[in-house]
């Protein structure tokens, strides 16, 4: 099984961040959660991004979710897949020099990756998904397409696959983002 590097910060999505760290363990996948400046037990608090009816999604204070490995000791080479959940936090983590070269080892390295919601924009960041299909969050289009990226403005619950990169725009496309990562990752799954 693949040993899985997701990267988080202050105000990810709630969702995005606890739904595939449980998901992808229950399958037998080693994750470690990081965030920059945080060791092993610390913590990063999350947020509810709801869809209400208004203008842009709604948020609500989310929970505080424990870090299980520390941020200084990774070495992006030791893993095999990474994971970037949305929210805030990649807004900020974008600005992270070290966050980004992480990314940016997993894309030029060709190493499974799977970006939700606002992950595009740490995706961007890089300067590596140019010519790549690329789901997001809409509010991140701009971003996804002055990288050079094709935009794929896809149904909320819908999920793209453009080689080993796996995107979707938001928490509600959790079964088919997960469904085709796993499927990237190679997991089979028996009952």
């Amino acid at each position: 099984m693949s040993k899985i590097l997701m990267l988080c910060g202050d105000f990810g999505e709630d969702y995005e961040v606890m739904v595939p760290f449980q998901a992808l363990q229950a399958v037998g996948h080693t994750v470690h959660a990081v965030a920059p400046d945080k060791k092993r037990g610390d913590y990063v608090m999350t947020a509810i991004h709801d869809f209400e009816g208004q203008q842009t999604y709604s948020e609500k204070p989310g929970h505080r979710f424990t870090l299980n490995a520390s941020f200084a000791d990774i070495d992006p080479a030791a893993y095999d897949a990474l994971v970037i959940p949305g929210g805030r936090a990649p807004e900020y983590l974008r600005m992270n020099s070290r966050v980004v070269e992480i990314t940016r080892h997993f894309l030029a390295a060709d190493k499974p990756v799977a970006a939700i919601c606002h992950g595009a924009q740490l995706l961007a960041a890089t300067g590596l998904i140019k010519g790549r299909r690329v789901s997001a969050y809409p509010a991140c289009q701009l971003e996804v397409e002055l990288a050079g990226a094709e935009y794929m403005g896809i149904a909320i619950d819908g999920a793209v696959t453009d080689g080993k990169l796996v995107t979707a725009p938001a928490w509600p496309a959790h079964p088919a983002w997960i469904g085709q990562f796993l499927a990237v990752l190679g997991t089979r799954i028996s009952l």
